[in-house]
């Protein structure tokens, strides 16, 4: 960067966006911001040498440098409106968030940025970068001093009354909660960010994140054809904007129609004009899923996880429902495989299976203990023994009944016999 300074104007910044190379252009920007100018022009044109030079740091990948750059921004922002300043501070800091492996970068900044904030007294922008810094702190999974972060947040909000800022905070609480598998508590934030977004207008992309926030929490109750409904909401709202978070809804409607025992519909709406947009590697993996539920085959079913473990095993929603499968459609298979043999062994269930012994093994005891069969696990032998299924005595339920009828019978004597009496 060199020490002396280019006039602010729009010479300038053509000069610096006409340069042969992005660091010669980066270059150019820093000089037109050491200006010492003041003047009105000249702020303008500085606000769009910030934006340019936001975007060039960002395409180098140089996390560090935008960092600086805020700090050293700092004396320009007691000069602009507030409103200004908060937007070139969130669009740095979004700016440092598209560059891969900077999360503790990220953090530290915006720690920084509310410690400026506080001493600044900007109220405003402070509670913009706390709510960014409890969804970086979830995202490194440090649940409780988000949490925390969050308490002290939603308080000084609702006494403010900002209610977008509400909306965002109580959807990101509802997320807290449920990373933390407190059902109850999720729900709560959800139902209070749907009532603060109720009383305003909500941008489009952040009426699809409560969407599908309430997708996920509807599945988690294994009520799937309301989940379907709003991932369904959320699709069209982000497939409208062109949002990449399009696809996770695509694939999480996918999931619920493999859930509800449809996988044969997943085909279709793949093949739709809206899935085709999508294809790719998620939307792959839940065709895999689903042809493996409908073959019922585990070995297949195991290829699928094997093969897109990214998109199935390393997104937490998927993972825990097509566990949940999995287990389903084991215990289905071995329930049908053992249905034919009142003794079998072991290895044989487990080759039919085409799965290892020892996992097998483990499952038919939990499933013996679980009480889907009666039987019991030989070990020695190697065997699985099936007992018969106990017929059920109809004596008893016969001898229940009876004594049932004979006790009215004396209750309406004795009611009789009070009214004689009396």
């Amino acid at each position: 960067m060199s020490s002396d300074y280019l006039p602010a104007t729009t010479e300038s910044i053509a000069q610096a966006l006409e340069a042969p190379t992005r660091p010669e252009s980066i270059s150019i920007l820093y000089r037109v911001l050491q200006n010492p100018s003041s003047a009105p022009d000249a702020l303008r044109i500085k606000e769009q040498a910030i934006t340019n030079l936001t975007d060039l740091l960002t395409q180098e990948k140089k996390a560090e440098e935008l960092r600086l750059l805020l700090t050293q921004l700092r004396p320009f922002f007691s000069l602009i409106p507030k409103a200004k300043t908060a937007k070139i501070v969130r669009s740095i800091i979004d700016a440092v968030a598209k560059i891969p492996g900077t999360s503790a970068l990220q953090i530290s900044l915006c720690r920084e940025m509310v410690e400026w904030t506080r001493l600044e007294k900007r109220t405003f922008l402070r509670q913009r970068v706390e709510a960014r810094l409890a969804a970086l702190l979830m995202e490194e999974k440090e649940y409780s001093e988000a949490l925390s972060l969050l308490s002290g947040l939603i308080k000084e909000v609702r006494r403010l009354d900002d209610k977008l800022l509400l909306v965002d905070i109580d959807l990101l609480e509802s997320k807290l909660h449920f990373s933390l598998r407190n059902l109850p508590k999720a729900k709560a934030s959800l139902t209070a960010a749907r009532t603060a977004a109720n009383a305003i207008y909500v941008p489009p992309a952040q009426q699809g994140m409560i969407d599908l926030q309430s997708g996920i929490l509807h599945a988690e109750e294994k009520d799937y054809k309301t989940a379907y409904s709003y991932f369904f909401e959320a699709f069209e709202a982000f497939n409208a904007l062109e949002d990449p978070r399009a696809v996770f809804s695509l694939k999480y409607m996918l999931l619920c129609k493999i859930m509800v025992n449809q996988a044969d519909d997943v085909a279709s709406i793949i093949s739709s004009k809206a899935g085709l947009n999508y294809l790719g590697p998620d939307l792959d993996a839940m065709k895999a899923v689903a042809d493996a539920y409908a073959k019922r085959s585990l070995k297949f079913f195991e290829t699928a996880l094997r093969d897109y473990k990214t998109q199935l095993e390393d997104d937490p929603i998927v993972h825990r429902h097509l566990s949940s499968l999995y287990d389903t459609l084991l215990e289905q298979n071995l329930c049908r495989l053992i249905e034919p043999y009142s003794r079998v062994e072991i290895n044989h269930v487990a080759n039919m299976i085409e799965l290892p012994v020892e996992h097998v093994e483990k499952k038919l005891s939990q499933m013996i203990l679980d009480k889907k069969f009666a039987g019991t696990l030989d070990q020695g032998a190697g065997c699985l023994i099936i007992f018969e299924d106990p017929k059920t005595d109809k004596m008893f339920p016969a001898a229940l009944e009876t004594i049932s009828n004979m006790g009215k019978v004396v209750d309406s004597l004795y009611v009789r016999s009070a009214r004689i009496m009396a």
